[in-house]
């Protein structure tokens, strides 16, 4: 894991996070040498199972009906 100072860390504050986003490595700042703060590169965004296909299908019919005739099947007679 890569060190800097505070002061370092805040003259090249945005550039450090674009290479640690880049990188994927965390990045330690110290002041006085003693570790003040750790930059990580933010997790990749959860993806949620509830709406993933929203826009990707499409309805066709009647979804809330029997699926087959009720008169074709047996175990009803």
């Amino acid at each position: 894991m890569k060190q800097i100072a505070a002061a370092a860390f805040k003259a090249r504050c945005l550039r450090l996070m674009d290479e640690v986003n880049v990188g994927r490595e965390p990045l330690l700042v110290t002041k006085k040498g003693r570790p003040v703060v750790r930059i990580v590169p933010a997790g990749e965004p959860e993806h949620d199972v509830f709406g993933c296909l929203a826009g990707r299908l499409e309805i066709v019919g009647d979804i809330l009906g029997p699926a087959a005739d009720p008169s074709d099947w047996n175990a009803l007679s």
